[in-house]
Parts: structure tokens; sequence; C-alpha cells
């Protein structure tokens, strides 16, 4: 062997000495990237955009691999907890899923029916009200006649929201100049009793106005009788 080969072998021995080097720093890096990450987790982000109140199915979200320390304390692990929930918010696409963004559908209780009605989002307490809210409805009546006086009525406290649905335009028209009047609605179902239900397919039918007020959580009281019609007359 030639001093020119002897010189190509240890060029080859040094090339070889340099990659193996090299390689280990790089599995060096690897090894001290993963002890400061630590173990993966499953979790879960949209897919879409979910609109609030919509019922949750797993094809709206994609599995994710998150390291265990940077996963929120929160986060849904496992799909199977969101069967039959619904959004409380707009989720947005690529939004890391969570338990604090779903909750319960709203289920009827014994003895209590589905009714809904719609719902001016002008006097409504718009996009306030979700599925398990609380509500007290209040109708305003015009007065009969001349010797009467246009009345406010609580028709039904501590009403149980089951539902929301979308914001719908409507076309109405005023009795007074007969004009047409494009106005939104939403779609409200309650879950009621037989006679709280009749008081609010009667209120819907014949009030000028149907209203809802938002009750605070554990705030719902029994309002009394004597305190459930106003008139303007009765201020004075």
């Amino acid at each position: 062997m030639n001093s020119r080969q002897r010189r190509g072998v240890l060029l080859i021995l040094l090339s070889v000495l340099c990659a193996a080097a090299a390689f280990a720093g790089v599995l060096s890096v690897i090894d001290d990237v993963r002890s400061k990450v630590g173990p993966e987790a499953t979790a879960y982000e949209l897919a879409a955009d979910v609109r609030p109140y919509e019922t949750l199915s797993e094809g709206q979200f994609r599995k994710v691999r998150i390291p265990e320390r940077w996963l929120p304390a929160t986060a849904v692990t496992d799909l199977g907890r969101i069967a039959g929930k619904i959004a409380v918010t707009p989720l947005r696409k690529g939004s890391l899923l969570q338990r604090d963004m779903v909750v319960e559908r709203p289920a009827l209780e014994p003895g209590e029916q589905e009714i809904a009605i719609m719902i001016d989002a002008a006097t409504g307490v718009a996009g306030k009200i979700r599925p398990g809210s609380t509500v007290n409805i209040y109708a305003t009546f015009a007065a009969r006649d001349e010797r009467s006086a246009p009345q406010s009525k609580v028709i039904v406290t501590g009403a149980k929201v089951i539902d929301v649905g979308e914001l719908t335009p409507l076309d109405r028209q005023d009795e007074e100049d007969r004009a047409r009047r494009t106005t939104e609605a939403v779609p409200i179902t309650f879950g009621l009793g037989t006679r709280d239900a009749q008081r609010v397919a009667y209120a819907e039918s014949f009030a000028s106005h149907v209203r809802l007020a938002l009750v605070a959580p554990g705030g719902a009281e029994e309002i009394p009788q004597r305190e459930r019609t106003y008139t303007l007359d009765g201020d004075k």
C-alpha cells in the first residue's frame, strides 16, 4: 500500500469517526429533549368550526399528541365523555377540546313537556340564554277597551331552557301602519308542566310581546301573585 492509499484509508476512517460522533451528538440532543418534554398524552382538537348549542360527535375532532406537562388539566382525553353533550360557545377549528367548552344537554323531568316559541332577538336576552338556563317569561297585553289599561304579566317563573335554535329572520306586518318589517327571532324550547305550557302558548298567540328574563344561578324564586301583573296606573 503506497502513501496515497494510506492517506485515503485514513480519510475514510476519519470520516466514519466524525459521522459516528455527529450521530452520537444527535442522539444525545434527542434524549435531552425527551427528558425535558416527558411522556406524551392523547388529546383532541376541533377539525371544523362548531356552532353554539350544537350536539357534538366524534367526527368533529381529530386526535393529537401533546406532552403531558403542557396538557391543560381540563383537556378532554377521552371522546366517549362528550357523547350527547353540546357546545356552550362557538368552537373554532384547531382549538384544543376542553371540558369547560361543553355541557350536558338538559333533559325533561317527569311531568314536563317540550314547548318551543319564537323569541324576538331584540327583546329577549340575546346571546346569553343557553340550554340549561333558567328564565322568567313575561308577556305584555294591549288594553282590551278604552276602560282598561295595557298590562305586563309574569306568566311563568323558573322556566328551564332545553334548546336554543338559530337566529331566523321573520317578516312581520305592523298593525298600525301595515308596513312589512323584518325582525330576527330565535326558537327557544322550554321544559314545562302542562299549565305553564298552556300559559306560554296563549301568550305567544295573543300577547303583544313575549320577553325572557334570565335568572341568576340559584336565584329562581316564586314571584307572589300580587307582583305578577303590572300596569302603569299601579305605579301611581
